[in-house]
């Protein structure tokens, strides 16, 4: 039996490829989503820009609605409001485990 030297090389190079395929599999499988990078950098400096600002308009609901300038059930809004932007992540994941998906 004649061994070809051009398949044995292909040969060889396949199983090595294939070996570090193996062992690195981050590498091998890297795929991720230009999207999902972007949208998860927007929700963090976006709840970094709010955080004060949410504090703030806590304090200011509070004091119209103790001053009597809104009603109460504004500035319960008003704060419902902001629990759910706050949250929108774990309500999202909470979501997404009801349906499995």
């Amino acid at each position: 039996m004649e061994f070809n030297r051009s398949v044995c090389t292909h040969l060889l190079l396949a199983v090595i490829v294939a070996c570090v395929g193996c062992w690195l599999p981050d590498v091998a499988l890297a795929q991720t989503s230009p999207f999902s990078t972007g949208a998860t950098s927007f929700q963090t400096n976006f709840l970094t820009i709010m955080t004060p600002i949410a504090v703030v308009a806590v304090m200011g609901l509070g004091a119209a609605a103790l001053f009597g300038r809104i009603s109460w059930g504004w500035a319960i809004g008003g704060v419902a409001g902001i629990v759910l932007v706050f949250g929108a992540p774990q309500i999202v994941t909470w979501v997404r485990g009801m349906f499995s998906v």
